[in-house]
């Protein structure tokens, strides 16, 4: 269940997975190792092997809204709001850094997905979530599937800006309904996704008590720059999902992951941009699946 307020405006959704994954939510206390309890929400769909996804900066679960309906009949899917993001309560929380965001999401796996080895998927700034998780937790990871993930790719470039009086216009620059419109559509290869319906999921989550706070602290932490000397060091299997036009990180990474990772399978998602989950949730689906 989402907040109230939140949970009134998912109700202009329009679109079937939308409306659908609005009504799957479920929230849960994550106790942290000092004792905080932050609650979070998060969709379960399916039975056998569990594949949790983890969302991108600034985004939430509705990120994979697309995705659940096509792996859900096959494996077990998890999606999760990371620590400051998505529909996380954000009252508890003081700051919010990669460690932070790694022990966090190590409790809910511990405390409501009963501790079970799993595959992890992370899109974009979820894929370096990720990465950073396998590395200190490898035997809570059995495989790893990036999409378009960051990593090697520097973190967001506003961090300059986020001191007082900066960091409250850099992230009211970023609420802005337009902008993230400017946003979604490079991130899309085909402007058509750019609905209503997309404009909302993508925006929902700006409106929780302390959104602008949390992302100025991730921000200013520096996000998952320190991430790329360390790749080499994953073992478990990787499939590296991207797609061929993607215009937010581009696509040398993907061979720079496939390279370095050794015990990877890099598959091109043709026709499309940084999003593959959205915009190909058919093929991405499928590769997922088959690696699994």
């Amino acid at each position: 269940m989402l907040p109230a307020p939140i949970q009134t405006l998912a109700q202009k959704l329009t679109e079937e997975t939308s409306t659908q994954l609005a009504q799957q939510i479920q929230s849960a206390d994550v106790t942290l190792p000092d004792g905080t309890a932050v609650t979070t929400r998060y969709v379960c769909q399916g039975e056998g092997t569990p594949i949790l996804c983890l969302h991108g900066f600034d985004s939430s679960l509705f990120e994979f809204r697309r995705l659940v309906p096509r792996l859900s009949p096959n494996v077990q899917t998890w999606i999760v709001d990371l620590l400051g993001f998505g529909f996380c309560d954000r009252t508890p929380l003081s700051k919010v850094t990669p460690a932070a965001v790694k022990v966090h999401l190590h409790q809910f796996w511990q405390q409501h997905m009963g501790g079970r080895p799993m595959v992890l998927a992370g899109a974009s700034m979820g894929g370096a979530a990720a990465i950073d998780f396998a590395l200190t937790y490898p035997d809570a990871v059995e495989k790893l599937v990036l999409i378009d993930s960051a990593g090697f790719a520097a973190g967001p470039a506003m961090g300059w800006l986020m001191v007082p009086p900066l960091d409250s216009w850099a992230t009211a620059f970023l609420k802005n309904p337009g902008v993230r419109r400017r946003i979604s559509l490079q991130a899309y290869h085909d402007p058509s996704y750019v609905t209503p319906d997309a404009d909302l999921c993508a925006g929902l989550h700006v409106q929780m008590p302390g959104w602008k706070d949390t992302l100025i602290s991730f921000t200013k932490s520096g996000g998952y720059n320190f991430l790329s000397r360390s790749i080499g060091k994953l073992k478990m299997p990787t499939l590296v999902l991207w797609g061929e036009c993607d215009r937010i990180l581009g696509t040398k990474d993907a061979a720079k992951f496939d390279q370095t990772l050794p015990n990877s399978r890099l598959v091109w998602v043709p026709d499309c941009g940084h999003v593959p989950h959205l915009e190909k949730p058919d093929f991405t689906a499928e590769a997922m699946l088959g690696f699994v």
